[in-house]
């Protein structure tokens, strides 16, 4: 197989994840709009039920102090009386979506996605792109030992340096390092 086939092979199993994962995806969105639309109907039940007037639902006789009462009867819900003559009308929550046309949008936007990312990839691992890595990998290579044989060179000048200010040391003591601690039979 040549280069090409591979990479006709790989970008092909790419699309063809690409379209499980907008399927999944659609399914999903679809289940969520359900939910949503049952949600939105059982909240419009609630909301009339709430909204129709007290005078439909009986009251039962509390044996609660009338200064209870009253504060149940004040309630505030306008601040401003001009509110209550201007009532728009609700928004809707959503426009609702073809489920065609929700598959299309997806697909073209998956479609412009991988290939946006199949062209990267032949970018990225052009033979320039590959030429240019390798001589900064070189350069930087080469850098790291020279600082290494430097950094291994100044130690050995640190260390030589100390090791003849301890003979100097030791000629004005008048005993010799080297020999210290050695049996001499």
């Amino acid at each position: 197989m040549t280069t090409e086939q591979v990479w006709l092979g790989a970008t092909a199993a790419a699309a063809v994840v690409l379209a499980l994962v907008a399927l999944v995806l659609a399914q999903r969105a679809r289940r969520r709009a359900a939910r949503a639309e049952a949600l939105s109907v059982t909240l419009a039940g609630r909301l009339d039920a709430l909204a129709a007037p007290a005078a439909d639902a009986p009251r039962a006789p509390s044996p609660v102090s009338s200064a209870t009462e009253d504060a149940d009867a004040y309630v505030i819900t306008h601040l401003d009386p001009a509110d209550r003559l201007a009532d728009p009308a609700p928004e809707p929550v959503a426009a609702p979506v073809d489920g065609r046309l929700f598959v299309d949008l997806l697909a073209r936007e998956s479609v412009v996605k991988a290939a946006a990312w199949s062209h990267g990839l032949r970018r990225a691992l052009s033979p320039d792109s590959r030429n240019r890595i390798r001589f900064e990998v070189r350069q930087q290579t080469r850098r790291a030992g020279r600082d290494r044989r430097a950094e291994m060179k100044q130690a050995l000048r640190e260390y030589r340096s100390r090791e003849r200010a301890d003979v100097r040391a030791a000629d004005v003591r008048g005993a010799d390092v080297r020999g210290a601690g050695e049996d001499v039979a």
